[in-house]
């Protein structure tokens, strides 16, 4: 069964060769030509395009798109499932911070569920280091808003592995939009609207370090992105064009 991996890549050139390495040395052996590892990269500032078309020159295994815009991590995914040709479609951070064994680890256990998502928060789950207690609190709280705002019993949104099998991804890809911080919360609430089964699994976490993630900033972000996503798909759809035109204008638009 062919395993597509969807990367999305913004300003990692620093990163993203270590992470290409690990994965290709772990999943070639294994699927040979029946993996795809897609390249997203969008609007980066360093050479992370050329990094990665390294790599496209080296392996057919990998391919590179490359986006002038800044799209953000969801628009990257979304431009890369419109272009994986697996049965088993996933993301994965530029990072590493998901080891290849994890990601495949989701691959081989999704079963007949439509997707099946990594989480830090089961007791068998390896996070290392450990996350700074302000981020484990921000993190319990959003998805405590999450399982409540969208009626999904899901307790790691946002962990940064994630697949699908491909007929998920195709009922899915025409509702989903492009959002700074709701972008997994949306997708796993179409995945869900459409009635797939959704598994969470527990996973290996590596907190690589070079994030640029200021958490008060970024946590304000995360409340008004869910809350406005809730909004979307509610009668008060309308107050989402308000806040758009108002309040909106100081935050990152979706």
């Amino acid at each position: 069964m062919k395993l597509s991996v969807v990367v999305p890549a913004y300003n990692e050139s620093q990163r993203i060769g270590r992470m290409l390495d690990t994965y290709l040395d772990y999943l070639l052996p294994r699927y040979h030509d029946d993996v795809e590892i897609i390249i997203v990269v969008n609007g980066s500032r360093d050479n992370t395009a050329e990094v990665a078309r390294g790599y496209s020159a080296r392996f057919p295994q990998v391919s590179v798109i490359e986006e002038k815009e800044a799209i953000g991590k969801g628009g990257a995914v979304i431009l890369g499932f419109k272009h994986a040709s697996g049965e088993l479609i996933g993301f994965a951070d530029a990072d590493g911070s998901t080891p290849p064994a994890a990601f495949e680890d989701l691959a081989r256990n999704i079963g007949e569920a439509g997707a099946i998502i990594a989480s830090r928060w089961f007791a068998e789950s390896v996070v290392e280091p450990k996350q700074p207690l302000k981020r484990r609190v921000v993190s319990r709280i959003f998805n405590f808003l999450v399982r409540n705002l969208f009626g999904m019993d899901i307790h790691d949104t946002q962990c940064g592995a994630k697949v699908l099998r491909r007929d998920a991804v195709r009922t899915i890809l025409p509702r989903i939009g492009i959002t700074r911080w709701a972008f997994d919360v949306d997708l796993l609430f179409q995945v869900h609207r459409a009635g797939y089964r959704i598994i969470e699994w527990p996973t290996v976490w590596h907190d690589e370090g070079g994030s640029q993630l200021r958490i008060v900033r970024a946590s304000a972000e995360m409340l008004i992105a869910i809350v406005r996503l809730r909004l979307i798909y509610s009668p008060f759809r309308w107050v989402v064009g308000l806040y758009d035109h108002t309040f909106g204008r100081l935050f990152h638009r979706s």
